[in-house]
């Protein structure tokens, strides 16, 4: 292995470097999207029961926001709750955006990665096949050896950089499918909880008897 990596040139090591970026990216990413660690089962209803026995505290609102992204979104339309709701949506969707921009982190890197490669992989291949031509040109073709190293040059990287390219962009595209499946889930339950606050809003109303208990 570690004489493929030679023949094929000074190119193998942004291309290497290129790989070990991508794997710690697709490993990160895949741990902190995880479904039950961005939209925790049962958790606007957790919310919604503290809601109507009164005991939404400051600390609660506090750990909900640092417990989970979806959590952080509640705790955004939590703290709006007395205002009206075109009020209220503009804050969770302001904390929203900042929230999917979170999930999103690396994958634009991700992408660059399975873009950069493959041509990491094109420019040894025209490297390697200067010096064949560049042989050729002062030798003939009369020496078959440096032949073969600069054609070996121009596969290896040609190989080595597809290699990256490749899996770099199906996980960047399965990460950002990911993503948007997790935005969707968190708005649906975003809405049910700011349904429910409205509608009990309107029960009490005004919604003048439900402070935070502190």
């Amino acid at each position: 292995m570690l004489e493929l990596v030679k023949s094929g040139g000074w190119l193998m090591a942004p291309i290497i470097l290129c790989s070990i970026a991508a794997t710690a990216i697709v490993v990160e990413r895949l741990w902190s999207l995880q479904s039950e660690r961005v939209v925790p089962k049962d958790l606007v209803a957790h919310v919604w029961d503290w809601v109507l026995a009164e005991e939404l505290t400051d600390e609660r609102v506090r750990a909900l926001r640092e417990g989970s992204p979806l959590g952080r979104i509640l705790a955004a339309g939590l703290a709006s709750r007395d205002l009206d709701r075109e009020l209220m949506k503009e804050r969770i969707e302001e904390v929203g955006r900042h929230v999917v921009h979170e999930l999103e982190r690396y994958l634009n890197a991700l992408g660059t990665i399975a873009a950069v490669a493959p041509l990491l992989g094109l420019l040894g291949t025209v490297i390697g096949m200067i010096k064949v031509f560049a042989v050729v040109t002062a030798h003939g073709i009369g020496e078959p050896r440096v032949l073969a190293g600069g054609i070996s040059e121009a596969l290896v990287t040609t190989a080595a950089g597809l290699t990256v390219a490749i899996p770099s962009l199906l996980f960047h595209r399965v990460l950002r499918g990911r993503v948007d499946a997790l935005a969707v889930a968190m708005e649906q339950e975003t809405l049910r909880l700011v349904g429910a606050l409205q509608q009990l809003r309107a029960e009490r109303h005004g919604g003048g008897g439900w402070g935070e208990r502190r």
